[in-house]
């Protein structure tokens, strides 16, 4: 995943959930932030971080966030993006290079829930959910920053989609680099640690995988430890 249009800035302020003031050129600009989670280890007031510049005359902001640095690291926060990291890994045989992929589509509905991803193979059919992972402790990546009734629900209809016989993963993509493993953050949302494990013990396959992460882009790296 390659951004255009990118530009340095500095980041001052999170006004609400959306919009962000931000410092280019040493003149203060409104950004949108492209994830509504907390963020609040990263966007701290002073950070280095890029933005995509978009000129369209629609938008209520010129910017959007999409890399902070924090402790000499960037960190891409661009919810949007784990979608597409995820799926073009999966086309061009990166992440299951084992399977022949005969099907794959993007948002696919299965009960109350909207899938991220739909996909065939010879030998089976397979819905996944995936979760962008910004948050980073020690070394240690977690999910969620914030408690997700959503995300829970996602992982029991999963549950449900592995016992009519489909295929279920759940995969978390670091937006980082350089974590030891991946855990779920029990303090924040215990419900979803609960799902999770629940998940595991019904057949659903869970997968971690950290990122390659430059100022204007994104690729999928390498599997990650988990630990739930």
């Amino acid at each position: 995943m390659i951004y255009k249009n990118i530009v340095d800035g500095i980041f001052l302020s999170r006004p609400n959930r959306f919009i962000a003031k931000v410092l280019i050129n040493g003149e203060e600009k409104l950004a949108h932030v492209k994830n509504t989670g907390r963020c609040k280890e990263l966007l701290i007031s002073g950070c280095k971080i890029t933005l995509q510049q978009n000129n369209s005359l629609t938008r209520k902001t010129q910017y959007s966030i999409i890399t902070v640095k924090k402790n000499k690291q960037l960190f891409n926060i661009d919810s949007q993006v784990p979608n597409q990291v995820v799926t073009d890994a999966i086309r061009n045989n990166q992440l299951f290079p084992e399977k022949e992929i005969t099907l794959i589509k993007r948002e696919s509905t299965f009960l109350k829930s909207r899938f991220d991803v739909y996909f065939e193979t010879t030998k089976e059919k397979a819905f996944m959910e995936i979760k962008g992972v910004t948050l980073e402790q020690v070394g240690i990546a977690l999910f969620p920053d914030a408690p997700t009734k959503r995300g829970t629900k996602h992982v029991y209809e999963m549950i449900e989609a592995v016992k009519q016989g489909y295929s279920g993963y759940l995969f978390f993509l670091l937006q980082m680099t350089n974590c030891k493993y991946f855990t779920t953050n029990i303090q924040t949302d215990p419900e979803f640690t609960k799902a999770l494990q629940s998940a595991k013990e019904k057949g659903v396959k869970i997968l971690c995988y950290d990122s390659i992460v430059t100022k204007n882009g994104i690729i999928l790296n390498k599997k990650i430890p988990i630990k739930i």
